[in-house]
């Protein structure tokens, strides 16, 4: 098996090429590689396909005991400065190699469907490739130097493919939103980097884990100094998995194509924040205020992400606060110490959430045919209900997305939320009443999504309620979203005055054999965390911890224990689906009239905690006014100073050009007058 480790760095290789040689297609033969777009999106999908292969590979190979792999050469060196570059095959690298590159390839399957009319296709081809292999680069990566390196390629994919409908203001204000807020974070992580580096000499995981413990220990170093440099190292990932107060870029995030959304939702950015949180797991663990800090900013996201989610209209937002919601429970199971809880969380996570974005896009997709290329219209759920019989597929698909992420047995979202809070009752029952509150706001948010989306009559043809939206949104946005056209074909449509279809329909093969794929794992891969027979955690156990631990910790399986946690779990996720059903199934509560009676609360949730509005009057403002004054000093100060230099200069050329008459004379009288007036000034002084 040691040819399949030597060329393990085509995993993240070969997408790159695939991005590489379509980008260089796009410069120079525009017209032509835009002509071949089945070809060239054929070849970005094949390539994703070989790396996925070479993925299950090695996962396979590590789950029969190969010992890790790491192979590295000196990228630069200057005295007693190493640093290496290279890449690291180990449970926790072949484990998220395979998530990543099944997402990402059922991904493109299904962008082929969404994007088929966009005059876009085959650029948004090429991010896609270098997106996924930014994120397989960061996987494989042995130590903090290269990750960051990756991390930031990560953060520029997320930029282009969340602004891919540049000409579109909200879509451009949210890729700028998005990379000020991760620069926020990311300047954190840089700054912990380099403390950690000053601390321990080292940039490798083991490395800064041992010396940082070790140097703690016996004085060396400061407890406070070590957990600041832990800190600091956790900004990264609060900003990139959005956590609070970094959150605000994700829901904004949504103004780009579904597919990036599913795939930063699922497998990517959002996924690198909770990777970076495992790799570093061995320097934070030795540091109980740290552990504690993350425990509670993640139960508190958590929280925060549902509370918003329950008031939602928009389809896509209200999962984007879902995913903040639920990378809330797998960064609070870090900070308790149940490491493999949340990486089985994060698996799950990644299928079910996938699925549940790209059913989004689905009936998005649906929807336009219904209210033409209006996305505001085309993606609030009050124009929605009713889908289920005329989108089927789509319907059962994000039905098991909902039932698994509300913690349904025996769907994937309950295995691992479970774990996650069993863990946290033993850790502090504070955090799993935290937790455990949240998993009942998520079931009656997510059915509230689907009753209000699939069941019911449908309300996509009703006029009264569409002039409601679009006078509350004022003007309609241009067309931008699934399948948007060129702009000679919407001219086209409005001079013949086409008219839309009555109903929406089931979308395409593209689209919908990915929801089916990605309905399987979602039903069936948690199965392997079982808690009684947990294959999960015996493979995925943190580094340094004995396997004689893990054995030991799964032979103390309780099973009063998880009836009581695991029947507490399931009936707050019950009493929120009962409580949803009556409010938007069966009519027998009214949410409008519950609105009323607790307006205050209703409208704090709507306006997601008034924080982007806190955000915009604090930073925004207040820095468009520093920046105003800067320019204002700029302007009077800066640029006065030199434009009076340049006007003393030109005067007093203007006056000396008289002097310069060619008659030696003149000038010899001048060199006396000079000479006299020394003499005089010298004399007097």
């Amino acid at each position: 098996m040691e040819p399949l480790y030597q060329y393990a760095w085509l995993v993240a290789a070969l997408p790159l090429a695939g991005a590489m040689l379509v980008g260089l297609g796009l410069i120079s033969l525009n017209k032509a590689t835009n002509g071949l777009r089945k070809l060239n999106a054929s070849f970005i999908v094949s390539l994703l396909g070989a790396a996925m292969g070479l993925s299950f590979a090695l996962l396979w190979s590590q789950i029969h005991g190969h010992e890790a792999y790491t192979r590295t050469f000196e990228w630069a060196a200057a005295g007693n400065f190493h640093l290496r570059m290279g890449y690291t095959i180990d449970h926790l690298t072949a484990l998220m190699l395979v998530i990543v590159t099944t997402v990402a390839f059922l991904v493109m399957i299904y962008t082929d469907g969404y994007m088929a009319h966009d005059p876009g296709y085959v650029r948004f081809y090429a991010y896609l490739s270098l997106f996924s292999s930014s994120m397989l680069g960061l996987v494989i990566s042995p130590n903090l130097v290269q990750i960051y390196i990756f991390w930031e390629l990560v953060g520029m994919c997320s930029y282009l493919l969340v602004g891919f409908w540049y000409d579109r203001k909200a879509a451009a204000d949210a890729c700028q939103k998005a990379f000020v807020v991760n620069r926020v974070g990311d300047f954190g992580l840089l700054l912990g980097i380099l403390g950690l580096y000053w601390a321990t000499g080292s940039f490798e995981f083991d490395v800064i884990g041992a010396h940082l413990n070790a140097f703690v220990e016996s004085g060396i170093l400061s407890a406070s100094l070590a957990a600041l440099f832990a800190v600091l190292v956790f900004l990264g990932p609060v900003a990139k998995s959005a956590q609070f107060p970094l959150h605000v870029w994700l829901p904004d995030a949504m103004e780009g194509p579904t597919p990036i959304s599913a795939l930063i939702h699922a497998a990517t950015m959002v996924a690198a924040g909770v990777f970076l949180i495992a790799r570093m797991y061995p320097v934070f663990d030795g540091i109980p205020l740290v552990m504690n800090v993350i425990a509670w900013t993640g139960a508190f996201t958590a929280f925060l992400g549902a509370s918003i989610a329950i008031t939602q209209n928009d389809i896509k937002k209200g999962l984007a606060y879902s995913t903040i919601s639920q990378l809330g429970y797998m960064v609070m199971a870090m900070g308790i110490g149940a490491y493999s809880a949340g990486l089985f969380h994060l698996m799950t996570h990644a299928y079910f959430k996938a699925m549940l974005f790209l059913g989004s896009g689905s009936v998005i997709h649906g929807m336009e045919e219904v209210v033409g290329h209006d996305p505001v219209l085309a993606q609030d759920m009050r124009m929605m209900g009713g889908l289920r019989k005329f989108m089927p597929i789509t319907s059962l698909t994000f039905l098991i997305g909902t039932l698994a992420i509300s913690g349904i047995p025996p769907f994937a979202g309950f295995w691992s939320k479970d774990e996650i809070l069993g863990s946290a009752f033993g850790a502090n029952p504070a955090l799993w009443l935290i937790g455990w509150s949240t998993a009942g706001l998520t079931a009656f948010y997510m059915f509230r999504m689907y009753f209000s989306t699939f069941e019911g009559e449908f309300r996509g043809n009703n006029q009264e309620i569409r002039h409601q939206l679009k006078a509350a949104v004022g003007e309609p946005l241009p067309a931008f979203g699934p399948g948007a056209m060129d702009i000679k074909e919407l001219a086209h449509e409005a001079a013949h005055d086409h008219h839309h279809s009555e109903f929406p329909h089931e979308s395409p093969l593209t689209m919908t054999l990915p929801l089916l794929l990605l309905a399987v794992p979602s039903t069936l891969i948690g199965l392997v965390g079982m808690p009684f027979n947990n294959y999960f955690e015996e493979f995925i156990h943190p580094a340094g911890e004995a396997m004689t631990e893990v054995v030991a910790e799964a032979e103390a399986f309780n099973l009063n224990e998880f009836l009581i946690m695991g029947g507490n779990s399931v009936g707050i996720a019950l009493i929120g689906i009962t409580l949803a059903s009556l409010m938007y199934l069966r009519g027998k509560i009214s949410p409008k009239e519950i609105a009323n009676k607790i307006r205050p609360l209703y409208e704090f949730s709507l306006n997601k905690w008034h924080i982007d509005d806190l955000y915009h009057n604090v930073f925004v403002i207040s820095l468009r006014r520093i920046a105003r004054q800067i320019m204002e000093v700029d302007y009077r100060v800066v640029d006065g100073a030199v434009n009076l230099t340049g006007f003393f200069t030109l005067v007093s050329g203007e006056g000396l050009k008289y002097l310069e008459n060619g008659r030696a004379q003149f000038y010899a009288l001048i060199v006396f007058a000079a000479v006299l007036g020394l003499v005089i000034v010298s004399g007097i002084t």
